[in-house]
């Protein structure tokens, strides 16, 4: 499949895959042809029954995300906390773009209408032929709603790209319980999945406040660091996190924080041994941290017309421009 070049194929359309008044899972799977799979792009297109219904961005009400390729879980996204009166970036979005900008974006309406979209890095050569993606997707309730979203539809893509240079693997989450103090966090990290860790999510099940308020990874800092100082160091003090608002006239708001949430870049730390981390709450609650996994990985070009430029993709390094680490 592809040329030698990106190429673009869509691979299913559903009317059934769609959010509800309340909360549900939907499970299903496709086909698609073989190649160098870069990424997998997914839209959303439906009307609320109010655009209220949603406050700020579509990815709030997305709960849970778990992608299986050909019988290998290559994302396993689930979130501690998904609001649909959230009016603030949703925890999935600010996770796809902290791995690089507009991977989670909506069109801003300023009504009822969404039209969202997310990009999942993938980063996987599968074999000539017909392969298999199963998907498992959970939709947090839409309180308050009159009415179930109408006029629906979810779209599947697959981005071929053999520039692609990394594969990305979301894993598991651990959670830990913390306490109103400081404490030690052992984080597993998957022992079957080459590479290194780009970074990792923590969550709480907070959107309004910050209850963890230090973090120190202990293979790579003597100290403890604030959270704002993670949040210069991951570049979400630059207005990096950034959402739609339907209350707003066009474009996107920017914010400097993710309230409960943050990215930590860790810059390719290697799997030698689990990720080690002492944080400090002022409250008591349970955490998620959850893994960004990528390893180098080259595209595999079939015999076709040529594109003439290549389109490098990077995740690793995507973090690392983010972060600002190197300004």
């Amino acid at each position: 499949m592809s040329n030698g070049g990106v190429r673009y194929t869509l691979i299913d359309t559903s009317s059934a895959s769609i959010p509800v008044v309340a909360a549900s899972t939907y499970n299903a799977g496709m086909n698609l042809p073989g190649g160098a799979v870069d990424e997998i792009i997914v839209r959303f297109a439906f009307t609320l029954n109010a655009a209220g219904d949603i406050a700020a961005d579509t990815s709030n009400i997305i709960d849970s995300f778990r992608l299986i390729l050909n019988g290998e879980t290559v994302w396993d996204y689930q979130a501690s906390i998904s609001d649909n009166a959230n009016n603030a970036a949703g925890t999935f979005g600010y996770l796809l773009n902290s791995l690089g900008p507009g991977r989670s974006v909506d069109v801003n309406t300023q009504g009822a209408a969404r039209e969202y979209y997310f990009r999942i890095p993938v980063g996987r050569n599968i074999a000539p032929g017909i392969s298999r993606l199963e998907y498992s997707m959970g939709y947090a309730a839409l309180t308050g709603a009159g009415g179930a979203p109408t006029a629906a539809s979810t779209e599947f893509w697959i981005r071929y790209n053999p520039a692609m240079q990394t594969t990305t693997t979301l894993g598991a989450a651990t959670t830990a319980p913390y306490t109103a103090t400081t404490q030690q966090v052992v984080a597993r990290v998957p022992q079957n999945v080459p590479g290194t860790l780009a970074g990792i999510l923590i969550q709480t099940d907070q959107d309004a406040a910050d209850e963890i308020t230090d973090i120190r990874v202990v293979s790579q800092s003597d100290f403890a660091m604030d959270i704002d100082m993670w949040r210069m160091l991951n570049g979400d003090l630059y207005n990096g996190v950034k959402f739609m608002d339907p209350a707003t006239a066009n474009g996107l708001q920017l914010g400097q924080a993710l309230l409960g949430q943050i990215f930590v870049p860790l810059f390719q730390l290697s799997l030698a041994d689990d990720l080690r981390m002492q944080v400090t709450a002022n409250a008591a609650n349970t955490l998620s941290i959850t893994p960004v996994l990528t390893s180098p990985i080259a595209g595999k070009p079939a015999p076709a017309q040529v594109q003439t430029e290549s389109v490098p993709t990077n995740i690793a390094q995507s973090v690392l421009a983010a972060s600002g680490a190197q300004n």
